[in-house]
């Protein structure tokens, strides 16, 4: 993840999000043209395939990010892994379904509906008699109140990351049978169907001892379609083998290999053939795209023939990507030098020609090992937002919130990203929600559309006047600079470069009479060349065929417009510092941030930008509010007023002092929000819980804490003839329906929890 929240807190909710939802469902049909909600942006891509097409047995490799500390979905340390493995093993009551809405699992559940409201509110669960552990235990309601007693938060002694709704339950108890379970709460929750899932055994549930260490190593009963082999840290991986005590449609793999390779490392585990599905980053989406039929090589012979080739001339000679590409003028110097009377030289070419052979047979082994693989794309359901710091410093006024949030073009942004994939690049406008999810409504109204003017009159009102002075050791760090080589960044070995330097100096004079807003003509008239150019240098990637997968054509600068003289206030320039992290799978919010950048500096505002190391980016700098002006992402969640009130709500001091932010990194926030989501969460009235989340989003967008930018792109690579496995978008995994085609069983046919949702 590029940063989907980093953190205990932040694992917790993205943990809490993907074992929430796991299955496709079928198609939803009820969304109407009024209804604000909309549909999902893009669907499922997974290849989908009906169970009679697809072949018995067989190994899925799927590449995961790590082997998980822990098999417990409730403990801090949880990961995604995690949350995978209990995709497949563990009951999941209600889960999302292709729009991100939450949906009864039949393989669990025959209903669950709330039958009371006075004076307790009352969910009665009816289970699927056929529901067992696997060993051969019913599912039933000792299960359920060993895990309301677990993470109730009464009990000290069980070590959880999380309580919300189960301290609302007031008892469990058996229904009219062993198939009914009744839940009572204290206080009414709207979100009762987050509850019990995954749903873990009185096994695991039972103790604290059991809770805390038992379950972290390995799971011994299960009730999914498959079950854990194995957790092998010295291999780097998790087997699940099928479940021979389930009860619905059995497995179609024989097991399913989760396997812990870095991003990086991902193109050459699926050149070698040890991964058959694998989330990857543009460049390597780029790659596998580009995989096709062998080109000839581009000095004009075949690669593979011997030094006498004739040379290739004429209009096929256009140098071709690879470590062999060469233009047909090399080619021809290359033959002329071959075949001319220097017999040293000749020499020296017939080795170097050799050299060239061998780079170009290892580039063709290498595409020749791709072309077995496809990439399939969707939107994940998570997304960027740009945070903003209101703890203290210039953020700290909404006034100023405000001016950065209306400089920035959004449409602008989610196209730089999302454009060159194929994807929509409709930007977001909730904090709560994703299009197609019922609480879905754009709220980007309450802040109001970009404007320059609004956010220089914005920063006007707060104080901050054109010409304000630049500190004289930026002049002497630039000065110093200039000796010095930058690979990644224009700012040394810290990873911090400041950008707009060159209209810092040109209007350090203090004159703010020049030009529109008090931009100097001179900088308006340079700002308007880097345009032309950049505008230039796209047209020329675009002629250059961009792959599918980039983000951007390599070298593209962001998009610029006239900057506007610096701000100060107080004799200090208003100076803003854009925190970002520094990994090799950063590449796409390094060039959001930069796009970002130009925005603001279009208004006066100057940003520093830091690169950290991925490992400190969270930890050391977001949660501890080290920072002005960040780029990360959040999970979407089926039941916001319960998974993004902590994200949202009003920073309190703690008993000993410290601000308590739960996992409102920005610390912004308001008691008119708090007292929505708590309303919002109260009432089982759904209608009403919408308006009431769609106003709490209306009221964040106007404190300017956070800006949602757009829906994250999701690229994975799949092997040729894999079904039911891919790009998952919103819908989760059919674990059980997943498999190779059988020989002869081309192209994609009607199946269970396809998933594409309907108008």
């Amino acid at each position: 993840m590029s940063h989907v929240g980093g953190g205990p807190r932040a694992v917790t909710r993205s943990v809490a999000f993907l074992t929430a939802g796991v299955l496709a469902v079928p198609a939803l049909t009820g969304c109407s043209s009024d209804d604000p909600a909309g549909r999902p942006l893009a669907g499922p891509d997974i290849a989908g395939a009906a169970r009679a097409r697809i072949a018995d047995g067989g190994t899925l490799r799927w590449a995961v990010d790590t082997v998980p500390e822990t098999l417990n979905a409730f403990q801090a340390d949880a990961d995604a892994t995690t949350a995978r493995v209990a995709q497949a093993v563990l009951p999941a009551l209600f889960r999302t379904d292709a729009a991100g809405r939450p949906v009864r699992d039949a393989d669990y559940l025959e209903s669950a509906e709330v039958v009371g409201t006075e004076p307790k509110q009352v969910v009665l669960y009816k289970l699927n008699q056929q529901a067992v552990w696997s060993t051969g235990r019913e599912i039933g309601a000792a299960d359920f109140a060993a895990q309301w007693r677990a993470l109730s938060g009464r009990d000290s002694a069980y070590w959880t990351a999380r309580n919300a709704g189960y301290d609302r339950i007031e008892k469990i108890e058996r229904g009219d049978n062993d198939l009914e379970v009744k839940v009572t709460f204290s206080r009414p929750y709207a979100d009762w169907r987050s509850l019990f899932t995954p749903l873990y055994p009185k096994d695991v549930m039972g103790t604290p001892d059991a809770f805390n260490d038992r379950a972290r190593r390995t799971l011994k009963v299960t009730a999914g379609p498959f079950a854990v082999r194995e957790v092998d840290r010295d291999e780097d991986r998790v087997v699940l083998t099928r479940n021979p005590r389930w009860w619905g449609e059995p497995a179609k793999l024989s097991s399913i290999e989760l396997r812990a390779v870095p991003r990086g490392k991902r193109i050459a585990a699926l050149t070698a053939g040890t991964l058959d599905l694998a989330e990857v980053d543009p460049d390597t989406a780029r790659e596998v795209g580009r995989a096709g039929p062998p080109p000839h090589a581009a000095d004009g012979t075949n690669p593979l023939a011997g030094p006498g080739s004739a040379p290739l001339s004429g209009p096929g000679s256009a140098p071709l990507p690879g470590p062999a590409g060469r233009t047909a003028a090399e080619a021809l110097r290359s033959w002329a030098v071959l075949h001319g009377s220097d017999e040293e030289a000749a020499y020296e070419e017939t080795l170097a020609r050799a050299e060239r052979r061998a780079a170009w047979a290892r580039t063709e082994r290498r595409r020749a090992a791709l072309r077995g693989f496809e990439v399939r794309k969707s939107l994940e359901p998570a997304y960027t937002q740009l945070a903003l710091n209101g703890a203290g410093g210039p953020l700290a006024d909404e006034r100023v919130r405000r001016a950065v949030a209306r400089a920035v073009d959004r449409e602008k942004l989610a196209e730089a990203v999302l454009g060159p994939l194929g994807l929509p690049t409709e930007p977001l406008g909730s904090h709560l929600a994703l299009a197609g999810q019922p609480v879905y409504a754009d709220g980007s109204g309450a802040l109001g559309e970009p404007d320059v003017k609004e956010a220089r009159a914005l920063l006007a009102d707060a104080g901050w006047v054109p010409g304000g002075p630049v500190r004289e050791s930026k002049r002497t760090e630039k000065a110093a600079g200039a000796e010095r080589a930058d690979e990644d960044s224009p700012g040394g070995d810290d990873g911090t470069y400041i950008v707009g330097e060159e209209d810092d100096d040109k209007n350090d004079s203090g004159d703010s009479g020049k030009g529109d807003g008090g931009a100097d003509p001179h900088d308006r008239k340079s700002a308007e060349k880097r345009e032309g150019e950049r505008q230039s240098g796209e047209r020329a990637g675009a002629q250059g065929g961009g792959a599918p997968g980039a983000y951007a054509p390599q070298g593209t600068a962001a998009p610029g417009g006239p900057a506007a003289a610096p701000l100060a206030k107080d004799g200090k320039p208003l100076t803003l510092r854009f925190v970002l992290p520094s990994g090799p799978g950063s590449g796409t919010l390094r060039t959001v941030a930069e796009r970002i950048d130009a925005m603001l500096a279009r208004i006066g505002i100057r940003t520093e930008i830091s690169k950290v190391s991925d490992e400190s980016y969270f930890k050391d700098h977001i949660a501890s509010g080290a920072y002005d002006l960040a780029l990360y992402s959040w999970p979407a969640s089926p039941f916001p007023a319960t998974d993004a009130r902590p994200i949202y709500a009003k920073p309190v001091p703690a008993a000993d002092g410290s601000l308590n932010v739960e996992q409102n990194y920005t610390r912004v926030g308001t008691d008119q929000v708090d007292q929505l989501f708590e309303q919002a969460a109260g009432t089982l009235d759904e209608k009403e819980a919408r308006t009431l989340l769609r106003k709490a989003d209306s009221r964040i967008w106007a404190a300017a804490g956070s800006l949602p930018l757009y829906q994250r792109p999701q690229l994975t690579v799949a092997r040729d003839g894999l079904a039911n496995a891919g790009a998952f978008g919103f819908a989760a995994p059919v674990y059980e329906d997943m498999g190779f085609l059988k020989k002869g069983a081309q192209g994609p046919g009607p199946r269970r929890g396809s998933g594409s949702p309907a108008a």
